[in-house]
């Protein structure tokens, strides 16, 4: 079981080439810093068709470049001019939506000074993010906004003081009794508790469908998942990765303080779990175990629910209220859908015969991305208005 998972995980893993995969058109000089700049930073700057122009100073440096750009060809190299600033601009155009990626100086790892830091690939890196033409979704609009605040949750199996985020809708505050359902969000290998809010925008997300009618106002707990001291190509790599010790933490230990200390609706069918990447692959080692605890299961490229894993879970038809699978397209042109090396697995399909055994089971392809955080900002916008229809 592990050494599948392992094989899984490592496929789902790959950091996904930002170029977008098209004929590369003329630069257009309209370029604009960057929205995730440092405040009053000009570089990095994006223009209207994608592309990045990077500047960095480094009189000093002997080579400088961007680990955005061409993919596994080694990034943008960077230039350097006269007054020691090395500037270069991407091969082509970025997948809309929001990338990591880090400066190599001289062989050395840094952070762009420029813009702001975001945790992911088990360091904080630097962010950018390619305007994408359905972005209203996740944009900061003047709706009424819901609340993401840090609690510590004692952690007796662990003997730690852990650490989760909350969202929490609007009016929670408001001093009415109304108990809410939650959802239970989880991040991809690399990445930490902050990663759903500070790069998917999920409280954002949330305000939008929520004032726009669309969905149930609902809690999100979002933990860390206990994924980042396995690392694909250490020894023993992603085979040593155990999902029991997070399973008790967030069954035994995070859902009973979030439901003694939030307004919850404290039962299986108000209650949901899904997770991107490899948090989607946690979701599944988790979510069908405890059908007691989850009525509700979301896998954002983070593996398939086959009729046979239907099959061999007690429950699992009368219990789970819904089956949510989402994945990029480009993700599914590349065939990263299943363990590599392995037998080509068709999610699609899958999501299908569910459906025809009678099974709420939801397939959604995001357009024209790969495994990044558009792919996954749009499927929570998909996923939440399925969520908790009593």
């Amino acid at each position: 079981m592990k050494i599948a998972l392992a094989a899984m995980l490592a496929a789902a893993m790959i950091a996904p080439t930002a170029l977008a995969q098209t004929a590369v058109p003329a630069v257009v000089e309209d370029f604009r810093p960057s929205t995730l700049n440092q405040p009053g930073q000009s570089y990095p700057q994006v223009n209207s068709q994608g592309f990045v122009r990077f500047k960095i100073t480094a009189p000093e440096a002997r080579s400088v470049k961007v680990s955005l750009g061409l993919g596994g060809r080694g990034g943008t190299v960077l230039a350097k001019a006269a007054d020691g600033s090395w500037t270069g601009t991407s091969e082509g155009p970025l997948d809309p939506g929001f990338h990591y990626y880090h400066l190599t100086v001289d062989g050395g790892t840094f952070n762009d000074p420029g813009t702001l830091n975001f945790y992911g690939s088990t360091r904080w890196e630097s962010g950018i993010e390619i305007p994408a033409d359905d972005a209203e979704f996740y944009a900061l609009k003047a709706v009424p906004h819901g609340h993401v605040e840090q609690i510590l949750f004692p952690s007796p199996s662990t003997q730690t003081q852990r650490r989760a985020f909350v969202y929490t809708p609007p009016g929670y505050d408001a001093g009415k009794p109304t108990r809410y359902p939650v959802l239970y969000l989880q991040h991809g290998w690399g990445e930490d508790e902050t990663a759903w809010s500070n790069q998917g925008h999920a409280n954002l997300i949330m305000d939008n469908l929520i004032a726009s009618g669309r969905t149930r106002p609902f809690i999100i707990v979002m933990t860390y998942g206990m994924t980042n001291d396995i690392r694909p190509g250490s020894p023993g790599g992603l085979a040593r990765f155990d999902i029991k010790p997070f399973q008790t933490v967030l069954v035994n230990e995070l859902i009973p303080y979030v439901d003694a200390h939030f307004r919850t609706l404290a039962d299986q069918r108000h209650r949901a779990m899904a997770g991107l990447s490899m948090g989607g692959f946690e979701t599944k080692l988790i979510a069908p175990k405890h059908l007691d605890t989850f009525a509700y299961i979301g896998l954002l490229s983070g593996g398939t629910m086959s009729l046979n894993d239907v099959d061999k879970t007690p429950g699992y038809r009368e219990r789970v209220k819904l089956t949510f699978v989402s994945f990029g397209s480009r993700e599914l042109d590349g065939g990263r859908t299943g363990p590599p090396g392995g037998p080509r697995v068709d999610p699609r399909a899958n999501a299908d015969a569910l459906k025809k055994a009678g099974i709420n089971s939801v397939f959604y392809v995001s357009p024209g991305t790969g495994h990044e955080f558009l792919s996954w900002r749009r499927s929570l916008r998909e996923m939440a208005p399925l969520l908790f229809k009593d």
